[in-house]
């Protein structure tokens, strides 16, 4: 589509604060991303990515797994995070977060598939509720030992006293962290067997990391912090994977196309065109290299980049013609370059192709926008709310639908209407300020005691939980 980036405040939706620093600080070497505290004692902001094309085959590799796992029906989300190491980590019951790094980094559809078992296996465990409770109990723990530490220093003169309190903690915590880790990957070995998948891609994942274990932890793989690979739990894990009657199954080559026209989509965007062209040779004619070539020529630039980007473009419809994403890739060029009206054309198309597409609704309408015609505004609004009330559903396409939609009630001349629009936009988004700010600047406009005044008289007495 062009990849899209936001940055995610998660103060809303999921994170917890780790009250005692100390101890945060020593838990984010020890668990990896996913503990660490953010700048000004807020959740940790993390640089997504949503792509249509992307997210379609991480949800068909999850869906099988989540249904396995008792978390299908929607409850689970995976999310995209921007960023070149290998790691894949859950903060709460509702999403998994998969380093774009993970996904370039695995060779077959499988490996990653293993990645998604195994967190599953740690929100069915429960694991995040029961670590919550150990790192709140243990900080009072800690409080108390250091207390006690500091007065036998004083009497002793010995500032080791100090120290031991937390080495006892983190040791027994870090043992529990093993424990759970395992118990994560039997409960996706269950999974992967009802599935009837191999957990190959699992055990070849654990095992790439294994010779991590005994470096120091300045040089470890994030993945290996936050997934100790214990040589016995290696071990268990090997045996059982083995004994699976679908360890040699392998994934279908359709699915594996999918899967490395992924890979090419995200080193067409998110690495530069050389790297792309020196990963993706000329001489390298498949599909996904075309893709990734693609991409990189109109990053490339240059007195002839648009035209000559284009023409790869049109070669790969030419290969695929009912295939959506190079239509909204070709969109991508378009609009990147102010021709909007050509954008428009594509768009279309790619949602003719793939109509339950919200992210490329959002899209034409800003497209639509784009070409400054008052005749579309009326469609950009219905389409923008059809958009909201039936296919947003989580809370990362919401907002950028309705920023569309205040765009278009703005140039339609119903202020009001943009002002509330902008408001929700905001108050997903997790900006409670600005939020209050466009409500109140609405209510004055709309008639009092309708739905969508009572909603931004909402936003106005919202209080956020303490």
């Amino acid at each position: 589509m062009g990849i899209r980036h936001r940055e995610v405040n998660n103060t809303r939706s999921q994170g917890w604060r780790l009250r005692n620093v100390c101890l945060a600080v020593t838990l984010g070497a020890l668990f990896g991303l996913a503990l660490l505290p953010a700048p000004n004692s807020s959740a940790q902001g993390l640089p997504l990515i949503r792509d249509t094309e992307i997210e379609r085959l991480l949800n068909d590799y999850s869906r099988p797994i989540f249904d396995a796992a008792g978390l299908g029906g929607g409850r689970v989300a995976i999310r995209i995070v921007r960023s070149r190491i290998y790691n894949a980590f859950v903060v709460d019951g509702r999403n998994v977060f998969i380093h774009t790094g993970a996904i370039m980094q695995s060779d077959t559809p499988n490996q990653i598939i293993g990645v998604i078992a195994h967190e599953a296996g740690h929100i069915a465990g429960g694991d995040l509720a029961t670590l919550r409770s150990r790192i709140q109990r243990d900080q009072t723990k800690l409080l108390l030992m250091r207390i006690l530490g500091i007065g036998a220093a004083i009497a002793t003169g010995n500032a080791s006293a100090i120290a031991a309190g937390d080495e006892l903690v983190l040791r027994s915590m870090l043992a529990e962290r093993r424990a759970q880790e395992a118990a994560a990957d039997q409960r996706g070995l269950v999974y992967l067997n009802r599935t009837k998948q191999s957990a190959r891609g699992m055990l070849e994942t654990f095992e790439r990391f294994q010779r991590q274990e005994y470096i120091s932890d300045t040089h470890k793989d994030p993945f290996v912090r936050s997934h100790p690979v214990a040589t016995d739990r290696l071990a268990l894990l090997r045996d059982r994977a083995r004994q699976s009657p679908f360890f040699n199954t392998k994934d279908e080559p359709r699915l594996q196309l999918r899967h490395d026209m992924m890979r090419a989509k995200l080193s067409g965007y998110l690495e530069s065109p050389a790297a792309v062209f020196n990963r993706y040779p000329r001489r390298d004619n498949s599909l996904p290299a075309k893709y990734a070539r693609a991409i990189a020529t109109f990053f490339r630039g240059g007195p002839n980049g648009l035209n000559a980007a284009i023409a790869a473009v049109n070669e790969l419809i030419r290969m695929q013609p009912k295939y959506p994403y190079f239509y909204e890739l070709r969109a991508d060029f378009y609009q990147r370059s102010g021709r909007a009206a050509a954008a428009v054309a594509d768009l279309r198309r790619a949602l003719k192709l793939d109509p339950s597409a919200s992210l490329i609704k959002i899209r034409l309408g800003t497209a639509l926008l784009a070409t400054r015609d008052p005749k579309q505004l009326k469609n950009v609004i219905a389409m923008m709310e059809r958009t909201i009330r039936r296919d947003a559903r989580d809370g990362d396409q919401k907002p950028r639908a309705y920023r569309v939609l205040g765009q278009a009630y703005y140039r339609a001349g119903k202020i009001p209407s943009s002002y509330a629009a902008t408001a929700e936009a905001y108050f997903l988004s997790g900006n409670l300020k600005q939020a209050k700010v466009f409500a109140q600047r609405a209510q004055p406009g709309l008639r009092k005691g309708s739905p969508k005044w009572r909603k931004m008289d909402e936003i106005v007495t919202f209080k956020p939980r303490s």
